[in-house]
């Protein structure tokens, strides 16, 4: 009798067990369905694919400028070797995974072609840390509209664009905007504004960091316009650009750092403090895997919105930029700087009207041929890589 008082006692409970068990699945279920129901949701949603647009590209410059920020830095191409590693070893990563269902391989006819875009590429990318080190993230953002203008008169020159009043007059406020920026960026450093060191020194800095953004604009647009005359007879996609590009830059980089660079364990003390040293690590981090962020949100802005409105998100875009260094590098406010982020923000929307405008009296005329991919509008997806 005791026995079988005890079994119904051990059946009782393997059933509560048994019942326990069941609930907490079905709302682990439950749980698990509402969270596909809001990331489907979210896929869907073209503002969370703009904001993440946003988020991404003003978090990069961010990060990249707080890594090359140290007064003692002077590793830049190890820098962005390891972010080259990182994306690198990410993207394959989602190919394993079935992320990435067809990525070009690595050959050796194709790294051939390549292999100068990739040289522009890192010039691009090398000369962009440069001047972050030396210029305020607004500075930076103003003259960076600069490489919109070379694109636009290298299409003239090599594709047959054209370039429509309208847009005449955005380049005008562009380099209107980039001469009020240097003006109140000097002006700053004249009378301390911003600076932490003597007149001399900050303005030989700025003096050194309009240098390195001349000549990144210059790579920049060899690099647009070199992309565009190779990616289409290679039948690169997105993710093979940002595999070919990483995969051969990357001895590029580690060459000219070994050439270039010192990696003595004094130096590398210097550049990594121990008080900041987790820190720069894990925007390293993040710098390797936003390119990936980058070139995903940028894929499913333009998938979700259209191109016409990435293009001006990208425009958009500059004035939230250009307050994040004033907001997390102090950067100098001024009545010059102010107006030189208003007018650098006000020549984009027109430059984007612009190029609207141009899209749709092209429509009203019967094309006789395909008409090519504008490199300015290929500059906003690739030049966000930098």
């Amino acid at each position: 009798m005791s026995n079988k008082k005890n079994e119904d006692i051990e059946m009782t409970r393997i059933d509560e067990e048994f019942n326990e068990r069941e609930t907490f699945l079905q709302h682990q279920a439950r749980v698990d369905s509402g969270m596909v129901s809001i990331l489907s949701q979210l896929e869907k949603s073209p503002g969370a694919a703009v904001l993440a647009y946003c988020f991404s590209s003003i978090s990069m410059t961010v990060v990249n400028k707080f890594v090359v920020s140290g007064s003692s830095w002077n590793l830049n191409f190890l820098y962005l070797a390891i972010q080259a590693v990182i994306c690198t070893a990410a993207i394959l990563g989602l190919k394993q995974i079935g992320f990435i269902p067809n990525l070009a391989a690595l050959e050796k006819g194709k790294a051939k072609k390549w292999l100068p875009v990739s040289v522009f590429f890192v010039g691009m990318i090398y000369t962009g840390t440069k001047s972050l080190q030396f210029l305020s993230v607004p500075v930076y953002t103003i003259f960076k509209n600069l490489t919109i203008i070379v694109i636009a008169y290298g299409e003239v020159l090599w594709f047959g664009g054209n370039v429509t009043p309208l847009l005449l007059l955005s380049f005008g406020f562009m380099a209107l905007s980039s001469v009020i920026a240097s003006w109140a960026d000097i002006q700053a450093a004249l009378t301390g504004v911003g600076h932490s060191v003597e007149t001399t020194n900050a303005v030989s800095t700025l003096t050194a960091g309009y240098a390195w953004m001349g000549l990144n604009v210059v790579c920049s647009a060899s690099y647009v316009l070199g992309t565009r005359k190779f990616i289409t007879s290679l039948n690169f996609k997105d993710w093979d650009t940002m595999f070919y590009n990483n995969m051969l830059s990357l001895p590029i980089m580690i060459i000219c750092s070994l050439a270039t660079e010192d990696w003595s364990s004094t130096n590398l003390a210097k550049n990594f403090p121990v008080e900041t040293r987790q820190n720069l690590v894990i925007g390293m981090l993040y710098s390797g895997l936003g390119a990936i962020f980058i070139s995903y949100s940028s894929a499913w802005c333009i998938r979700k919105t259209s191109s016409t409105t990435y293009s001006f998100v990208g425009y958009l875009n500059k004035l939230p930029l250009a307050i994040s260094g004033i907001v997390f590098f102090d950067a100098p406010v001024t009545f010059g700087s102010i107006s030189a982020i208003l007018l650098g923000f006000f020549s984009g929307l027109v430059y984007g009207y612009g190029k609207m405008k141009q899209k749709e009296e092209s429509k009203q005329v019967l094309p006789v041929s395909q008409p090519a991919m504008s490199a300015s509008f290929q500059s906003q997806k690739d030049a966000s890589n930098s």
